[in-house]
């Protein structure tokens, strides 16, 4: 995405909301380092997603990006509207980036093969698409009123349909890999076009929750345009974010924290601590002008879909069986791994290590992109 998405995702920002590209910048380099283990085998559990119910660190990172899209959205375009500029024309850019960034998340679903008989339609990407676009549409055409309403309500209907529609053969309510709605959902609609046989972590009815956590963002957004004094919206920020913590492990008594289903109770814990983070990142960074140690975040976070498709698109590549070896042929990834990481460290410390550093391959890529003031538009 570029800074121009950037209107309202990832636009270079006023010194005081330097924290926002931090934010966004630490999600993107955790989406990087959790998605490229040395070996799928060895992963030190904090850095796994939760095998189904529950929540582990890696869990949060997907949610915290569409938080802080959220806030973004609301600092853009409150700026663009208060500018005067045509409505029309913003939702018509707001629609065309949208479906950029689906478009490049099928391109990086099919990479290198294309197979569209199995081609997965739903993604990251597609998610952060459709979130960027409902999320945006509601902002400009309703008020803080009703989006705040919006946030209980669409909640409820997501538990309700995921609690009180029944799915053939399994009993009422059922919230296991095959069994819940979602799940059932995109088996019927996306048939042979999903993430594994049974389910998707990103499919069709489970975006509406990841939506609330968009709009949840959008109003720490207003809150942090609001004119307040900043220790009124550090304070309104951990004072919102301790309170859907409690309320979301409350709920997660009765149904299960779970990312891949975007459960209510996930929505809360991960809103919640994604507040806290946004509170006291906005406290050093921006009020307290902490910025030099941030840098390297601030580096991805100003180009964050580029450095996500293209990290993933060069993760494919060194998979591809590329260099000759006798008589076969050995793909990049496994030659580099074996040759400098397994030989000199225990298996799981390789595997980090080989995800390290590929996120500060990155990270020095991104660095010069960013010395050059080269944003990759979508």
């Amino acid at each position: 995405m570029s800074t121009e998405i950037s209107e309202s995702i990832a636009t270079t920002r006023p010194p005081r909301l330097t924290s926002l590209d931090a934010l966004r910048g630490m999600t993107i380099a955790g989406m990087i380092l959790v998605n490229n283990p040395g070996s799928w085998k060895d992963i030190y559990p904090p850095l796994k997603h939760a095998s189904w119910d529950g929540m582990t660190p890696t869990d949060l990172v997907f949610p915290t990006f569409l938080f802080i899209m959220g806030v973004s959205i609301a600092i853009a375009l409150t700026n663009r509207l208060s500018r005067g500029s045509s409505t029309l024309a913003i939702i018509a850019k707001v629609i065309w980036r949208s479906i950029v960034i689906f478009g490049l998340g099928l391109a990086l679903n099919g990479f290198p093969n294309y197979i569209l008989e199995t081609l997965r339609i739903p993604g990251v990407l597609q998610r952060i698409a459709i979130c960027y676009l409902f999320g945006s549409l509601i902002f400009i055409s309703t008020g803080p009123k009703v989006q705040i309403a919006l946030i209980p309500i669409l909640l409820a209907a997501y538990t309700a349909i995921m609690r009180f529609v029944e799915v053939p053969g399994f009993p009422l309510g059922d919230l296991s890999r095959a069994g819940n709605v979602a799940a059932h959902f995109d088996r019927i609609l996306l048939a042979g076009h999903i993430y594994k046989p049974e389910y998707d972590p990103e499919g069709i009815l489970s975006t509406m929750p990841a939506l609330v956590t968009t709009l949840i963002g959008m109003w720490a957004g207003r809150r942090l345009s609001s004119g307040l004094r900043g220790s009124q919206e550090v304070g309104g920020l951990v004072f919102v974010g301790i309170i859907s913590l409690a309320m979301g492990y409350a709920w997660g008594t009765q149904i299960p924290i779970n990312k891949a289903l975007w459960s209510g109770p996930f929505v809360l814990v991960a809103a919640g601590y994604a507040m806290l983070a946004l509170g006291v990142a906005h406290r050093l960074i921006d009020l307290n002008g902490k910025r030099q140690w941030v840098t390297p975040f601030v580096i991805f976070g100003v180009n964050p879909i580029a450095a996500y498709v293209l990290s993933g698109l060069v993760s494919r590549l060194m998979g591809m069986e590329l260099i000759s070896r006798g008589e076969s042929k050995i793909a990049p990834k496994p030659f580099l791994y074996e040759t400098l990481f397994t030989p000199y460290l225990h298996s799981i410390d390789a595997s980090l290590a080989w995800a390290i550093s590929y996120v500060f391959f990155w990270l020095v890529i991104m660095a010069i992109l960013y010395r050059f003031k080269i944003i990759i538009k979508v």
